[in-house]
């Protein structure tokens, strides 16, 4: 008995074992985690695309005390202030009582989904039916996207310059929209193929109406459709050619699963992730360096364009911080610490032969937040690799701050991969290191995650924050 118990105790001492988190947390963190899952469904409701996702930061962050930012204004220790990109992108700060040469802590995340847009000229009848066509954005099975009920969301700039906001299918009085799919009694050719031939990426075309303008001619479907579009927007079709009109779920996020431990909903790649980050920055009050939140656009299509993390923006608002307090840019993002805040794949026991076996290097649901020490695809490719330092620092960050956390790959080496913008922060000379909630079905128009992973998301972003 004496040896058993020896061996157990060397076992504690020297194995490294996971624990499921809830035998860790209390019964007041429970309370706290259903709180934060309430206002983080509000979050995804409000929020069903990257603007609505920026809007909607704001008017919080406004209401928290935060200013927009403007060149010259004084910047002393606990100023909160946000720089909107474009109205696609949003960067936050409070100022740290240290001088930015000291470094800064950044959380960066991405508050752009895969949906579909509409094609500029995306108006069209075939067969006295009047349809919207569509282009794909980020990665996405299409064959997921259609039978089920849609909305659109997005900007008109017409031919006079005035922007009009277009949202249909979203208030409860409204109709919604939807993309056919093929009967399965004639589906026999159709489901021979493989997957991603199942539906074809010109197929997807949404349903906009059959009922045709009273009269003679062509097009009258289409007609009455444009008509009714005037009606309520003032726009005519000449003036979809400076749109931006994007097609998501009409899904409500939700509690999912008898013990309602789950939350799904749409577009939760990545704000989950951003809505952490900008909790944890509503709650830093004067943290000791600079906390800095960013949400990015266009990281499902590379990070490119001006409101992605490619873009100049950043620098020129870290520039500018900096240049306030006479501190080169160089010598603050050689002394800042970056965490890309993004979503990693949840284990799934359904789809098991995707991850090594046994599964000791994905995450798993309700273990807490996901470190990834490195993302890419198969050798990589695309990662920023974060070094043993960093990962270190970040693991006593959580350990100080009672953080749940885990380890994290996407799966198997061979299966693939994906990546973050943690590359292109890490191109800045900024140490960085992906983490993030750990996410069933990512990339589909539905997406569930944990209660308990997306607190201690939250929870991991304000240790970050308030760290030294």
């Amino acid at each position: 008995m004496e040896e058993k118990n020896e061996l157990d105790a060397l076992r504690e001492k020297l194995l490294y074992k996971q624990k499921q988190g809830y035998d860790i947390i209390d019964v007041d963190e429970r309370i706290k985690l259903e709180e934060y899952a309430t206002a983080y469904k509000a979050y995804l409701n409000a929020a069903r695309t990257e603007r609505e996702a920026v809007t909607e930061a704001i008017a919080q962050a406004k209401a928290l005390g935060f200013v927009p930012y403007e060149r010259g204004m004084v910047l002393e220790p606990g100023t909160k202030i946000y720089k909107s990109v474009r109205g696609k992108a949003l960067m936050l700060a409070v100022m740290g009582r240290e001088t930015l040469d000291h470094g800064a802590n950044i959380a960066a995340a991405h508050v752009d989904s895969p949906r579909l847009d509409l094609k500029p000229i995306p108006l069209y009848e075939k067969d006295e039916i009047c349809l919207l066509k569509t282009h794909y954005y980020g990665g996405i099975k299409k064959y997921q996207w259609v039978a089920i009920p849609l909305e659109i969301h997005g900007v008109v700039t017409k031919k006079d310059g005035e922007t009009v906001e277009v949202v249909i299918g979203k208030d409860p009085e409204d109709p919604k929209f939807t993309i056919t799919d093929l009967l399965p009694h004639l589906a026999k050719d159709q489901m021979a193929k493989n997957g991603s031939d199942i539906i074809p990426g010109e197929y997807l075309n949404l349903l906009a109406g059959s009922v045709p303008y009273a009269g003679e001619g062509t097009k009258r479907v289409m007609l009455a459709v444009m008509s009714l579009l005037n009606d309520r927007y003032g726009i005519t079709e000449e003036d979809f050619l400076s749109a931006e009109l994007e097609v998501v779920p009409s899904f409500e996020a939700c509690d999912i699963g008898v013990d309602r431990s789950f939350i799904g909903g749409y577009g939760q790649d990545d704000r989950v992730c951003a809505y952490a980050e900008l909790k944890a920055i509503f709650d830093t009050e004067t943290p000791d360096r600079t906390a800095v939140c960013v949400l990015a656009d266009k990281e499902e299509i590379g990070s490119m364009g001006v409101s992605g993390m490619q873009s100049r923006a950043f620098e020129t608002f870290m520039a500018d911080l900096c240049e306030q307090q006479d501190v080169h840019l160089r010598d603050c993002f050689e002394n800042s610490f970056c965490v890309s805040a993004d979503v990693c794949n949840a284990y799934d026991p359904t789809f098991w032969d995707v991850s090594e076996y046994p599964n000791r290097n994905g995450a798993r649901a309700n273990y807490g937040v996901g470190i990834c020490k490195f993302t890419g695809s198969r050798g990589k490719s695309g990662s920023n690799d974060a070094s043993a330092e960093v990962v270190g620092k970040l693991r006593k960050i959580f350990a100080d701050n009672g953080v749940v956390w885990q380890m994290s790959e996407l799966g198997k080496v061979d299966q693939g991969g994906g990546g973050t913008v943690a590359q292109y922060m890490a191109n800045r000379n900024i140490d960085t290191i992906d983490a993030g909630t750990p996410m069933f079905s990512m990339h589909a128009p539905f997406e569930t995650v944990t209660k308990f992973d997306c607190y201690q998301t939250y929870k991991a972003m304000w240790a970050f924050y308030k760290d030294r």
